[in-house]
């Protein structure tokens, strides 16, 4: 099961209980993530040349590149979630984000902290949970953000001149396309190509020409279009909230509020 996961999406994940004393994690093909479960432990770990001693606590990750071994002694008993990554995924999503693969060489981390892969591990062992129908298209999307979350632990924030800003066939381009699709599930890599730039450049650009972040502004967009639909009447709210982008309608309603300070119902009521 676990060897079908990595060759259909390129990720696997497994828990493991791990006894304590010595451990030692052979090579393998494939990039190693191991997310520190449950309560802390004294431990070191020797890996490339390096060791490395510390309190290992819930949310610690190590991140062991393919090719390397490493042996890991913990004094007392631990869990682990353990994850195997693929290489080859690395380097299409480096690609995509417009990186050149050959700057993905990792380097083993230790006590690594990302709140997002952290939750990204934890969704993908419930895709294993026996009691729950295993998604395909929400496996790979857990993938793919997995891989972008290795990649930016591994690069420095893009640089650019303080006063560089999208151009107006940029914003021009951005706008129409974020107008067109804003019923869809909009992604920076979508937008980065629109504007002809790589993500982490779209990120910073973005942020300096609109004022706010890509999600910020998208969401704002989705707020006003289902206002003027709500509005208008045409629509019940169920069907406002898909038209304007929303996942449903309890969403809708929680990002007018924040937004507008009103509820979808009450905006409905006084426009009728």
């Amino acid at each position: 099961m676990l060897d079908d996961w990595l060759d259909s999406i390129g990720v696997k994940v497994e828990r493991r209980a791990v006894a304590a004393g010595i451990t030692h994690v052979p090579a393998s093909p494939y990039h190693r993530l191991g997310l520190h479960i449950g309560k802390p432990v004294n431990a070191s770990c020797r890996c490339d040349g390096q060791r490395h001693i510390r309190v290992q606590s819930h949310g610690d990750i190590d991140i062991v590149p393919a090719g390397l071994d490493g042996e890991w002694e913990d004094d007392g008993d631990c869990s682990i979630l353990r994850l195997w990554l693929d290489p080859a995924l690395l380097r299409r999503t480096a690609e995509e984000l417009d990186i050149d693969p050959a700057r993905m060489a990792l380097a083993p981390r230790f006590q690594h902290r990302d709140a997002r892969i952290e939750h990204i591990a934890l969704a993908l062992e419930t895709q294993l949970d026996p009691d729950v129908r295993a998604d395909r298209l929400v496996a790979e999307s857990l993938a793919k953000a997995l891989a972008v979350q290795v990649i930016g632990s591994q690069l420095q924030p893009a640089k650019l001149p303080a006063g560089q800003r999208l151009s107006p066939g940029q914003k021009r381009r951005l706008i129409e396309f974020m107008e067109e699709h804003l019923d869809q599930d909009l992604s920076l890599a979508q937008l980065a190509a629109v504007a002809g730039i790589g993500v982490s450049h779209l990120k910073v650009l973005f942020r300096r020409s609109f004022g706010m972040p890509v999600h910020q502004y998208v969401i704002r967009r989705r707020v006003e279009r289902a206002k003027a639909l709500i509005v208008s009447g045409d629509l019940p709210l169920s069907q406002v909230a898909l038209a304007a982008g929303f996942a449903h309608q309890s969403h809708m309603a929680q990002m007018m509020r924040r937004f507008l300070g009103v509820t979808p119902g009450g905006l409905s009521r006084a426009g009728s």
